[in-house]
């Protein structure tokens, strides 16, 4: 339990009891902002929560409602997919997005290509060599970036090594998680292009 803070005090971020009369009167308005503004945001943080829930309830039902129209019973994991309005303006996106890691099979991957890549040193294209560098370079936090290094496994290379090192990425492959998002777009003018509806600050 929090100690009570002395009426006429405030405590800092030090966690220092302040007289308010001794804090300056643009501090205590940009205290006072500042609160009005978390206020705010937690209520919309409160109302999106509330009707993620909502949609994903509804859409679950439609789902279900359409399956009874041909007499089947749906079960198990919801996958992607899309609701259109009747007059095509608006539509409505539920997509799974997997969470994908790489285990240690991968550093196998890695050593074949790099024997490829010694081995190809004078012929390989350059590009080549980046492209592959790239793919295996970690990110700021430290992780590979996944869509690179699977992007890998696009490119048709007659060498034996270089397909056990695609066949090593696929098996090092786990997902660990599954994360479901809800999108929602407007029609531009009468064009066939879609524009996301922003449901972030950022995006607003």
């Amino acid at each position: 339990m929090q100690n009570a803070i002395p009426e006429g005090y405030r405590k800092n971020a030090r966690g220092d009891l302040v007289k308010e009369s001794g804090i300056k009167p643009i501090d205590l308005a940009r205290d006072e902002l500042t609160m009005e503004i978390v206020a705010k945001a937690r209520n919309v943080s409160q109302l999106l929560s509330t009707m993620k829930a909502s949609i994903y309830g509804d859409i679950e039902a439609f789902v279900e409602m359409s399956a009874e129209q041909y007499g089947v019973s749906l079960g198990g994991k919801k996958g992607n997919l899309t609701l259109l309005s009747f007059d095509g303006r608006y539509k409505v996106l539920r997509a799974n997005a997997d969470n994908i890691i790489f285990d240690e099979r991968l550093y196998a991957a890695k050593e074949l290509i790099d024997e490829c890549l010694r081995d190809w040193s004078k012929d390989a294209h350059p590009g080549l060599m980046m492209m592959v560098n790239d793919a295996f370079r970690a990110d700021r936090n430290g992780e590979l970036r996944t869509a690179r290094v699977l992007a890998l496994r696009r490119h048709n290379i007659d060498d034996p090594r270089w397909n056990r090192a695609m066949d090593a990425i696929s098996d090092a492959l786990q997902v660990v998680g599954s994360k479901s998002y809800i999108r929602v777009y407007e029609r531009v003018g009468e064009t066939d292009q879609y524009k996301l509806i922003p449901l972030d600050i950022a995006g607003a």
